[in-house]
């Protein structure tokens, strides 16, 4: 079975949209014959074969059936010379078919008798398969025709097979061999035709051998066959032809040959399509022979598409005007490009190259250049007098000298008015003069600068004296300025005019204009977009839109493209035929009627664009008619990618364009798309294009819904099936994105000549993408307007022909672009048409220059300069020309011209005088108006050679930029250097009024550039400057003084602007509202003239201009400057450095690449529930944004759990979680759009993270349910009172009265006795003496019956540290200041604080130097005290002790002076305490052991012992009852050692009873100690009680010393306690039985507290030791080293 493509399998329905029905009838017979065979015939070839197989099998059975080539050669039946056609001969020899292939199409009757054996022993296959052979004989035909015109099929790419396998012709009997040989079927290079026939039979047969050549490329079927071995066996059928099929083969025949010969006719006029093509030179560069010295042009002519640039080399340097500016100038206008090379010499000789060069390839052309130097024979100075060049070719004429063209123009061609469809004209008589013979000039003609080449539309002429050009068909797309160029050699004029074609008369009144211009852009195998320009006539009524009408090449049929007027000015045509031509037109319509059809445009082939290219470089070779097969596997069908790079490009409100490329991956098949859409914000998609698949990579979607977003996919597909989509587009909305411009402004009318004005105006604002300017005119008071242009014009300047002379007219201008024709402007001023020169004039020639001055000198030239006139006569200066006469002995001579051809520059080297001649010179200045007056004779110069070392003066100083304080001063340098090169420039000022010793330098060392901006300047005051040139001789003459310049800032001023546009293109933009119609724009860098276009582009829009950079970079750094000529010195400047380009390309990044600005990035955050916030903000947003919310990697939606919002108002974009659960970890984006803005902040979270926001969420959450009851809003925290206790304090809320408080320490409760009033939501926790035993953890517990709450605080560790630190800062700044204190041991200096803690460092130092401490000088602290002992003090001892407490962070010092009277006090005071001391330590004294109360039985003994103390020995006796007693038998007294007393009563008895009292006495003093002694009466009783065991018994009073200590200890103890009794729970308790420990020398507190407050002590105080107190601490004393 023979296949079809698939897109015929799968969509029968899209073949039969195409298919006529007797196509499809003719189509199904011959699939239907094709499958009843069992081998497969090649476009009808094989049906050939089998006659021709029949045919010997009849008539020559000796022939070897398994030698085609044997019939071929041996064939006396078939002589190849006459070559008669028979069915099938795909055996005869190839290069015999080629060669006589004219003979075998032939179909005489000749042919026919000779070949009527084959068609009377033709097989019966030859019946069955003529329906095959009139399907395919055509394209047959055509493959064997050599055609000019060789287009590749591409409908066979739809599903090509990268290999075919080997296919063999099978017989009837499988069994016999089958031997294949080549035949000559059609190539994939050949014509393929359709629509060319007339009668719908011819267009039946055409199409089918279309459809059966495509299948043949499309299928698995072979293209080989092979000849049978015939069984002897098979017997083989034949028939006899009658007459009647005989004579109707022979008519269809007849008939193909003329359908081809008409075919091949019609193709030879076809038009190609206009495609780029590579660069070609039309005239060549030619090599030149010139003298030394003259000048040489070589020209060349290229053509190409794009333009292409034409590049110069020489010896294949490239050469570079920038660095060789008066060597070299190379010109390129309208196509000519020249390269001149000025005063050539030797080293000029060499290989000159142009190379040509656009986006399809370079070619180059080669010339030669010869210098020869003049021995002689002729005047030298004929050959190279002035500067004037030599004409290329034509420089050395037959009579030896150089020769100079004059070209005029006599009976030129005025302003020219035509109708379309009028025959127009236009011609000069030029003049040419010296005439040569056989030299022809070149003849050009240009509109509107573009060259002209003869077409159907356009003839031209040149008769030998008269050029001439016609319009055959005029249209108004052939309006505008036509110029005529005659070049003979390097020297050519110009001379131009304007033709008007305006509207042909409507066929239907008040119809509008046709349109024009009508193009075809980017065309494609079934698509193409045609665009045009709109009419100026709109016929009264407004335009309501346009009909596109399309016609295949070849035929008159017009067929309408678009139901419904569209009003966009361009337009997507589908359903082209591929591989056909079009022709369009467009009709503009509104209510009154439809205007007559426009000019219609090129044809365009309906392919694809590679294959355009393709066709257009590589032409097809003839056809070599066979093809060879090889036998290799078919390749397996792919199914394709996804299209790349899908994107809107064109959007209106009747359709949407889009485009794309195809993708990567589609095997080796053709495929095609379906084209897929929904509405934004949904995934409804729909498929457009149901029926019929796109072959092109664009489509354009009709019937979308005005004002609604869209987005759009593509899928594609072949015969493998339907792959995936692309990724779809942005959301675009159907609507025009281009707007209708605005009206122009500022129309203004200036007159020209007697019949017409010049119109200016200015552009309109925020224009985008201009077509022109339409501008009307109307006779003031008429009311009526008339179209002044028909074609619209570009630029903001029009000259307005035909009115009449001395009417007032006004004037207005409309903008046109494709969305449609602006508002018209505001009316213009009237004005009345009269000539400006000759009448009322507005321009005149200039006033003459002055200052002439003489810038270099030789023996036989002299360099002139001068200024511009001040009066430029309203226009810009074209030109200059200089005079010069000689002066002898006074007596001037002769003017004689220095110049023939006006110079542009204000200097003038004068060429050929005599030396030491004096001459006088005078310069004229010449503008539009014409040459105005010479300047006055110039003082008299000599010419002599200068032989001064220093340079000359610099020329052409002008003054640009003039602002208040500061102006720019431009100057050239000297023409004369001097003996060495210019080393810098020295700029002088002074004020215009100022005395000639008032001029100063404005720099101290010379400057190496020709500019100079000079600030500091005086508002308002007049200044001259002048420039010298220094070198390595010295400082040279000064310059001409520069007219006086005042500084200001003229009204208006404005200055260059850097801007970056929306697409990142970086421009310096300068605007002037003061300019004329002559004015233009000047752009220069680091001043000097811009030449290289490759960095810039200079854009100038009436009075905007734009210097747009095409690639900023370091080239590109120095000072842009503009100036607007024929102004009042309208400029400005704009400096680029490295930092502002850092800036403008960041910027311009931005920009191009914008993105959403955010004031935010993406966060989150945990609100009051727990609930999870994620949020961004942007800067701004419009009401068009949109975000799109991301969680790894897919998009979410807004829900029961997600909760989103946008709001465009504040930027602010968020979206809320009621819970983070563990399934939401993971990344969260936030992508916004806005526009073509786009931006995206992403939050990771996972790990620890996600886990710690977990916890805070779940933590929140917990908050919230936590504070609905009792609760704490501040923690429990601690400070430091100003007493330096700590109080621990935490703020509540929700509380009541039921509300309860409960402290914990260590988890132990502290018990506190008064009762929280929550009066201030503080809670309160005071400890007194804060120390380390005070560490530990606390906690305090709200509750009630709502819940409860709790709050921990640890002071532990570091936070503790931090805690002492503050505690022992307040104590440091309670000290009071440092007192002195006599004591026995020596002087004490001390301080008090409101308590001590260890953590408080102390440290002393003694006239500002650390104190070493010693046994003799030791520190301490005793209770609140702090202080610092000498013992035993000297004189040494006096001077400054300063006492320093260090808080852990700051030392805070309490200072005393211990010298002097402070000293002497003290010292005395010590000595007396001390000798009291010794006293009070001698004294003799009881030490202990004796009871106050005995109670005794009676005929008990008693025994009380004791010891005392005293030095020397104490005298101890007896008292009782205050009488002396002395020891008796009953009584012992006892005094051993000098120590041990002892009183004992063997029998005690009532007598006993009574006081005793033991006295001891010494020097130092004495001490009575008593003890009561009862005795009770009670018989039996005889046990002895020991005074040791009465201790215990009856103790009603302590000895004085010990109750004393205890007491004080106690006291000493309860001080320290804390405020709270609770906290001090754990504290360990003291042992009872544990001895009272005696501190001979503690002080009480009621002591100490004196002393503090009286601040001094007495004799009777007992010092405490340092020792003591500190074990008081639990530490032993240390040394405190500050």
């Amino acid at each position: 079975m023979m296949s079809l493509p698939f897109y015929q399998r799968h969509h029968e329905h899209y073949d039969r949209a195409y298919r006529h029905k007797a196509l499809q009838s003719t189509v199904s017979q011959y699939q239907k014959e094709a499958k009843s065979k069992s081998a497969v015939y090649a476009q009808g070839s094989t049906a050939y074969a089998r006659g021709s197989a029949a045919y010997r099998h009849a008539s020559a059975a000796d022939f070897s059936l398994d030698s085609s080539a044997a019939y071929s050669h041996g064939s006396s039946a078939h002589d190849l010379e006459s070559a008669a056609y028979s069915y099938g001969s795909t055996a005869y020899d190839y290069s015999a078919a080629q060669s006589k292939r004219s003979a075998a199409y032939s179909l005489d009757s000749e042919s026919l008798s000779k070949s009527s054996a084959a068609y009377s022993h033709a097989s019966e296959s030859i019946n069955k398969l003529a329906a095959a052979y009139r399907l395919g004989s055509a394209a047959y035909s055509l493959g064997l025709k050599d055609s000019n015109l060789m287009i590749e099929d591409q409908s066979y790419k739809m599903s090509p097979k990268a290999k075919r396998a080997k296919q063999n012709l099978v017989s009837e009997d499988k069994e016999n061999e089958a031997i294949g040989y080549s035949v000559p079927i059609f190539t994939g290079r050949e014509v393929s035709i359709s629509g060319i026939t007339d009668t719908e039979e011819e267009r039946i047969k055409e199409s089918a051998a279309y459809v059966a050549k495509r299948n043949l490329f499309a299928t698995d079927e072979g293209v080989s066959v092979s000849k049978v071995a015939k069984s002897t066996s098979e017997e083989e059928h034949r028939e006899k032809k009658t007459r009647k099929v005989a004579i109707r083969e022979s008519a269809e025949r007849v008939a193909l040959k003329k359908t081809l010969e008409d075919t091949q006719a019609f193709h030879k006029k076809l038009n190609q399509d206009k495609l780029l093509h590579a660069p070609e030179f039309i005239i060549e560069p030619r090599s030149h022979t010139v003298w030394e010295k003259q000048n040489v042009k070589f020209h060349c002519s290229v053509a190409g598409w794009p333009a292409p640039r034409v590049t110069w080399y020489k010896n294949n340097v490239p050469i570079t005007v920038q660095t060789h500016s008066d060597k070299y100038i190379i010109e390129s206008r309208y196509g000519l490009h020249s390269l001149e090379i000025s005063v050539c010499d030797f080293d000029d000789i060499a290989q000159y190259r142009a190379s040509a060069m656009n986006v399809k390839g370079e070619i180059s052309a080669y010339a030669s250049l010869v210098v020869k130097r003049y021995k002689g024979e002729i005047d030298a100075s004929l050959l190279h007098a002035g500067t004037v060049s030599a004409p290329l070719g034509f420089g050395i004429t037959p009579h030896g000298y150089a020769s100079r063209f004059e070209i005029s123009f006599v009976d030129k061609f005025d302003v020219a008015f035509g109708r379309e469809g009028e025959t127009m004209s236009l011609g000069c008589t030029v003049v040419i003069s010296p005439v040569i013979k056989r030299f022809k000039p070149d003849i050009e003609w240009f509109r509107n600068g573009v060259l002209i080449t003869p077409s159907k539309w356009v003839q031209m002429h040149w008769s030998g004296e008269r050029a001439s050009l016609t319009l055959t068909h005029a249209n108004k797309e052939d309006e505008g300025l036509y110029t005529l160029r005659v070049a003979m050699g390097d020297y050519y004029e110009e001379y131009s005019n304007y033709v008007f074609v305006r509207d042909a008369d409507a066929e239907i009144p008040g119809a509008p204009g046709a349109p024009l211009d009508v193009q075809c852009l980017d065309a494609n195998k079934d698509y193409v977009i045609v665009s045009w320009k709109q009419p100026a006539v709109d016929g009264g009524n407004p335009i309501l839109g346009y009909f596109i009408d399309r016609c295949e090449v070849g035929t008159t049929h017009w067929t309408q493209c678009n139901e419904t007027p569209v009003k966009f000015a361009r337009f997507p045509v589908t359903g082209l035929i591929e591989g056909r031509s079009y022709i369009f037109r467009v009709r503009a319509v509104n209510k009154a009627g439809i205007s007559l059809p426009s000019r219609v445009s090129e044809s365009v082939a309906a392919l694809d664009p590679a294959d355009r290219a393709r066709l257009r470089s590589h032409p097809s070779a003839p056809w070599t008619g066979q093809i060879i097969v090889t036998e290799e596997e078919p390749a397996e069908g792919v199914v394709p990618g996804p299209p790349t790079d899908l994107q809107v490009i064109e959007a209106t409100k009747n359709y949407v364009v889009l485009s794309w490329k195809p993708p990567g991956q589609r095997g080796h098949e053709g495929i095609m798309y379906f084209v897929e859409k929904c509405v934004a914000g949904t995934e409804d998609w729909q498929r457009v294009n149901t029926e019929i698949p796109v072959k092109s990579p664009r489509f354009a979607v009709f019937d979308l819904a005005e004002g609604k977003s869209y987005c759009f996919r593509v899928r594609c597909c072949n015969s493998a099936g339907i792959g995936e989509p692309s990724e779809a587009t942005e959301a675009t909305v159907v609507d025009d994105k281009l707007d209708i411009p605005k009206a122009p402004g500022r129309i203004m009318p200036t007159r020209n000549t007697d019949t017409s004005v010049v119109v200016t105006w200015t552009e309109p604002p925020d224009a985008k993408e201009l077509v022109g300017y339409y501008i009307e005119s109307s006779v003031v008071g008429s009311g009526h307007w008339e179209p002044c242009n028909n074609n619209p014009v570009k630029g903001t300047r029009f000259i307005c022909h035909g009115l009449i002379n001395g009417e007032k007219y006004i004037f207005r201008v409309r903008a046109v672009n494709a969305a449609g024709l602006s508002e018209f402007s505001q009316d213009s001023e009237p004005i009345e048409v009269q000539a400006a020169i000759g009448g009322v004039l507005l321009h005149a020639a200039p006033s003459p220059p002055y200052d002439i001055m003489v810038l270099e000198s030789v023996r036989d030239s002299m360099v002139l300069g001068w200024k511009q006139p001040k009066d430029t006569g309203g226009t810009e200066i074209t030109g200059y020309y200089v005079n010069y006469r000689e002066v002898v002995d006074g007596v001037p001579g002769k003017w004689m011209e220095a110049n023939i051809k006006a110079i542009s520059e204000k200097a003038y080297r004068i060429q050929n005088l005599k030396e030491n001649m004096v001459y006088q010179f005078q310069v004229a200045a010449a503008n539009l108006a014409g040459v105005g007056t010479p300047s006055l004779p110039s003082q008299p110069f000599k010419c002599e050679e200068w032989t001064i070392a220093v340079p000359g003066p610099p020329h052409d100083v002008t003054c640009t930029e003039v602002r208040k304080d500061s102006l720019v001063l431009l100057w050239k340098e000297p023409v004369y250097t001097g003996r060495s090169p210019i080393a810098g420039y020295y700029v002088d000022i002074k004020e215009t009024e100022a005395k000639e010793e008032h001029w100063r330098s404005v720099n101290e060392k010379p400057l190496q550039k020709k500019f100079l901006k000079i600030g500091g300047l005086n508002k308002g005051v007049s200044y001259v400057f002048r420039v010298r040139a220094t070198n390595q001789a010295g400082v040279g003459k000064p310059s001409d003084v520069t007219d006086p310049v005042v500084a200001e800032t003229r009204p208006g001023t404005k200055e260059v602007v850097v801007d970056v546009d929306d697409n990142g293109v970086i421009s310096l933009n300068f605007e002037c509202d003061q300019m004329s119609p002559n004015s233009k724009f000047v752009w220069s860098k680091n001043y000097e003239p811009i030449e290289d276009d490759s960095r810039l582009n200079i854009d100038t829009k009436g009075g905007k201009s734009k210097a747009i950079f095409k690639d900023l970079g370091e080239d590109d750094l120095g000072i842009y400057s503009c100036v607007v000529t024929d102004t009042d010195g309208v400029s400005s400047s704009h400096t680029i450095d490295e930092e502002e380009m850092k800036r403008l390309l960041a910027l311009s990044h931005e920009r191009k690449f914008p993105t959403v600005p955010l004031a935010s990035e993406l966060a989150v955050e945990i609100l009051e529930k727990g609930e999870v916030r994620f949020w961004l903000q942007a800067e701004k947003l419009s009401g068009n944004a949109k975000a799109n919310f991301i969680f790894n990697d897919k998009e979410i939606f807004n829900g029961e759990k997600y909760k989103m919002k946008v709001d465009q108002k504040t930027g602010l974009v968020e979206m809320i979680m009621d819970k983070l659960e563990d399934k939401d970890e993971g990344t969260y984006t936030f992508q916004l759009q806005d526009g073509k803005a786009t931006n995206q902040s992403s939050l990771v979270l996972i790990g620890d993270v996600f886990k710690k926001l977990q916890d805070e969420a779940d933590f929140q959450r917990k908050e919230w349910h936590r504070k609905q009851g009792p609760h704490f809003v501040d923690k429990l925290g601690w400070e430091v009172t100003d007493d330096c206790n700590v109080m621990l304090k935490c703020k509540v809320a929700n509380i009541k009265k039921e509300t309860h408080i409960v402290w914990y320490k260590d988890d132990r409760e502290i018990m506190v006795d008064e009762e929280h009033d929550f009066k201030d939501g503080v809670c309160t926790l005071l400890i007194s003496e804060f120390s380390k035993k005070d560490a530990g953890t606390y906690e305090v517990i709200l509750k009630d019956d709502r819940g409860k709450d709790s709050s921990e605080l640890k002071l532990k560790d570091t936070a503790f540290a931090d805690l002492m630190n503050e505690v022992c800062r307040r104590i440091a700044l309670s000290a009071t200041d440092l007192k002195i204190q006599s004591t026995a041991e020596g002087i004490r200096l001390y301080s008090y604080v409101t308590y001590y803690v260890e953590d408080l460092r102390v440290g002393w130092m003694h006239n500002d130097t650390q104190i070493r401490f010693t046994d003799r000088v030791k520190t301490g602290v005793t209770g609140e005290q702090i202080w610092l002992q000498i013992n035993e003090p000297t004189p040494q001892d006096k001077g400054k002790y300063t006492m320093e407490l260090f808080d852990g962070k700051t030392g805070h010092k309490k200072t005393v002076d211990l010298s002097g009277q402070a000293f002497d006090e003290a010292f005395a005071e010590f000595q007396r305490l001390k000798q009291a001391a010794i006293a009070e330590k001698n004294r003799a004294r009881v030490l202990g052991g004796l009871p106050d109360v005995v109670t005794i039985q009676e005929g008990k003994a008693l025994n009380l012992s004791c010891t005392v103390w005293g030095d020397p020995t104490p005298e101890v006796s007896w008292l009782k009852n205050e009488k002396p007693f002395v020891s008796d038998a009953n009584c012992i007294l006892k005094f051993e050692s000098g120590k041990n007393v002892s009183f004992t009563i063997s029998t005690v008895s009532t007598l006993d009873s009574g006081k005793y009292s033991i006295v001891v006495k010494n020097k130092y003093g004495t001490e009575t100690s008593d003890v009561t002694v009862i005795v009770i009466s009670v018989s039996g009783q005889t046990d002895t009680v020991q005074g040791q065991d009465q201790n215990n018994v009856s103790v009603s009073k302590k000895k004085k010393t010990t109750t004393a200590s205890k007491r004080k200890e106690g006291e000493k103890k309860d001080f320290i306690k804390p405020h709270v009794e609770e906290i001090i729970a754990t504290e360990d308790t003291s042992d009872p039985n544990e001895p009272p420990v005696v501190e001979t020398e503690k002080d009480t507190k009621s002591n100490q507290r004196a002393a503090k407050n009286d601040g001094k002590a007495t004799a009777a105080e007992v010092v405490p030791q340092p020792t003591e107190s500190l074990d008081r601490q639990g530490k032993k004393p240390q040394e405190k080293k500050p």
